[in-house]
């Protein structure tokens, strides 16, 4: 099997939430098969510019662009300069996301509205905006950032669970209405990885690092490095006849129900 199946050289590729964690991770590994990264941010533009610094460090072709995914009008006219100044996206993935952990007897609507406007209706937003472009040459990538909360329900994570397991339907139903112009839509689904943010709860005799270590199969959490696999394959020529997928990175989680309590 020739390499260049997983060859990205030329390919625009946008990532939102990209300035760090998960998504800064899958980006790299893109902008290493060749790619011409775009990334997307919108706390500042400080942020975008050191990412942007760090990539062209290691030899990546990036770019960086500050707007809100949850914003229509904003997006629109985002994609517009993209295609205008750097060119007609070929590959996106909808990274950008939050979590509000609120049991949902105490949470308030407008937090679990805001969930669902991020993790959900953003990747409609953006995705709508970007395929147009992906119709018009019967071609492209789409890969929706899922979770193992597509799947699987947890305490306190209502919203982001019911943002999740819509995304997963959103990408089936645009896998079912973009094959016929050669675009696949495809959805990542994380495990539980080593990220600065999981930095505090990942420290020996912590409940949740001891729930993690126990529930994976592997026995640890993942590196975020391991998500470039599958962003890259999802991203190349590769994955051409795959299409409304949720391809899960997690250490097997979802391939047990835990380990017996006499292990």
């Amino acid at each position: 099997m020739s390499t260049s199946l997983f060859d990205l050289k030329g390919k625009v590729a946008l990532v939102t939430g990209a300035t760090h964690g998960l998504g800064m991770a899958m980006a790299r590994g893109i902008g290493q098969a060749g790619a011409i990264l775009i990334i997307n941010g919108n706390s500042s533009n400080e942020k975008i510019d050191k990412a942007v610094a760090i990539f062209k460090s290691e030899g990546i072709k990036a770019f960086g662009y500050r707007f809100d995914v949850t914003n229509e009008d904003q997006v629109q006219k985002a994609i517009a300069r993209i295609e205008n100044e750097v060119g007609i996206i070929d590959i996106l993935i909808n990274n950008a996301g939050i979590i509000k952990r609120t049991p949902l007897l105490e949470m308030e609507v407008t937090d679990f509205e805001q969930v669902i406007k991020v993790d959900l209706v953003s990747p409609f937003i953006v995705s709508k905006a970007v395929v147009k472009g992906m119709i018009k040459r019967k071609s492209g990538k789409i890969i929706n950032i899922c979770s193992m909360m597509s799947e699987l329900a947890r305490n306190t994570v209502g919203a982001y669970a019911a943002a999740k397991g819509g995304l997963k339907m959103l990408t089936q139903n645009m896998c079912v209405e973009w094959a016929p112009y050669n675009i696949q839509v495809n959805g990542i689904g994380p495990g539980y990885f080593a990220t600065e943010q999981t930095k505090p709860i990942r420290v020996e005799g912590h409940p949740f690092n001891e729930f993690i270590v126990n529930r994976t199969p592997a026995g640890m959490w993942g590196d975020p490095d391991e998500l470039q696999g599958a962003a890259v394959f999802l991203s190349s020529k590769a994955s051409d006849f795959v299409n409304g997928q949720i391809l899960y990175v997690d250490g097997g989680i979802l391939a047990t129900i835990g380990k017996p309590s006499n292990e």
